[in-house]
């Protein structure tokens, strides 16, 4: 497989593109970006350590937490939790919204929306109606004995937990309505033939600090009704972050119309990872000289405020600085990371309840929270992936992951 680094400043055919193709070809398929693929492993990665901080720290939600031990293991854990929470799933949205175009154009509306409710609507009605309902009651039962006639469970449920998108699912879940969104817009716009990638140059400085500030400013006024921790339970929507969510969306859209990954220039790359890492330094002061939390959670509180910029700017300059130094350094593959790129999807789709099983088995063995977080995560990670690919061997299940 060819390995060689492209030139970030060069024009598209020398970018790691075809030349485009005359008027009345049909799309391609662009070639494989394995910096992407690399990034979504180190995203998936990311959210596996980020729900097992949550259970041994006790900072956030999950289904089971050991909670902390001292003030240390709530300190870090917390700084964990509040810096990954401000930009992953973001990023994940991101890099997703960059093949929606392409995909799109060589596939069309209704093929593409098929493929969708495929890939994303068959996990998710699956895992929301099927097994996350099972492991629930099976817990209910097994802990409290049989309180209801078996087909009462399901409605009992229901009652308790979201209707769909319960638990991570809510990724797969928020990408399915932007994407039917995308194709809606699409075909009310009624826009000419697909045109491909063209190189516009990387957005100047001013553009971006502009986009953050858009972003803060919509964060800031969406919490002032809901909170940050306030979720639409139906769908298991934390609509607090989701100016964040559309707005890097969209970015994702138009950066592959722009080829922006590919023309991100090496100063913009460094820059965003400089100012990206000093945001992260950074935040502590910022909750030592605010108050306590919920000021900072939403509300007229200049915390809430500060913290909508803190966590806008943070989301966008590590995104910046993450695609340069993926781009640069690990734009290649060897078995291992493509057999990981492979199963990042399903690895996602599984973690939950699969990390919640680990840790309840390993609840009787004593050590120091931090400590155990990073042992259970190295036995947690490779088994997530190992299932993933054990799991996707069935019938029909490559089809859908």
């Amino acid at each position: 497989m060819d390995t060689q680094r492209r030139n970030p400043n060069a024009v598209v055919p020398e970018a790691g593109r075809p030349a485009p193709a005359p008027a009345d070809a049909p799309p391609r398929a662009d070639p494989r970006l394995l910096f992407v693929d690399n990034i979504r492993v180190f995203l998936t990665i990311l959210v596996v350590l980020f729900h097992l901080m949550i259970i041994y720290t006790g900072t956030g939600s999950w289904y089971y937490k050991e909670g902390r031990e001292d003030a240390l293991s709530g300190i870090l854990g917390a700084w964990f939790i509040v810096v990954t929470q401000a930009y992953f799933m973001g990023f994940f949205l991101l890099i997703s919204a960059y093949f929606v175009p392409g995909s799109y154009d060589r596939k069309g509306a209704g093929r593409f929306l098929r493929d969708r409710l495929v890939r994303l609507g068959i996990p998710l009605a699956l895992y929301s109606w099927v097994i996350r309902p099972l492991l629930v009651i099976a817990d209910e039962v097994t802990r409290k004995g049989l309180r209801l006639p078996v087909w009462g469970y399901p409605g009992w449920y229901f009652s308790q937990n979201a209707l769909l998108g319960d638990g991570p699912l809510w990724f797969v879940e928020t990408l399915l309505i932007f994407s039917v969104a995308y194709v809606l817009w699409r075909v009310l716009s009624r826009p000419g033939p697909p045109q491909p990638p063209v190189e516009t140059g990387f957005p100047g400085g001013g553009a971006i600090a502009l986009f953050g500030l858009l972003i803060a400013a919509a964060s800031f006024l969406l919490r002032l009704w809901h909170p940050i921790d306030w979720s639409f339970r139906p769908l298991n929507l934390q609509l607090p972050f989701f100016a964040q969510y559309i707005a890097l969306f969209i970015a994702g859209l138009l950066a592959y119309r722009r080829n922006w990954f590919l023309g991100l220039s090496e100063t913009a790359g460094r820059m965003g990872l400089a100012i990206g890492i000093l945001l992260i330094l950074l935040f502590p002061l910022l909750t030592l000289a605010g108050g306590g939390p919920e000021a900072f959670k939403g509300g007229w509180h200049w915390q809430a405020l500060a913290y909508a910029l803190w966590e806008s700017f943070q989301c966008l300059s590590l995104c910046i600085g993450l695609v340069y130094i993926f781009r640069h350094y690990a734009d290649h593959q060897r078995k291992l990371a493509a057999t990981l790129a492979r199963n990042a999807y399903t690895a996602y789709i599984i973690h939950g309840p699969l990390i919640t099983a680990i840790a309840l088995l390993a609840q009787g063995i004593a050590l120091y929270p931090l400590l155990k977080w990073g042992l259970v995560a190295l036995v947690a990670v490779p088994l997530c992936f190992g299932l993933s690919s054990l799991i996707r061997r069935l019938p029909y299940a490559d089809r859908v992951l």
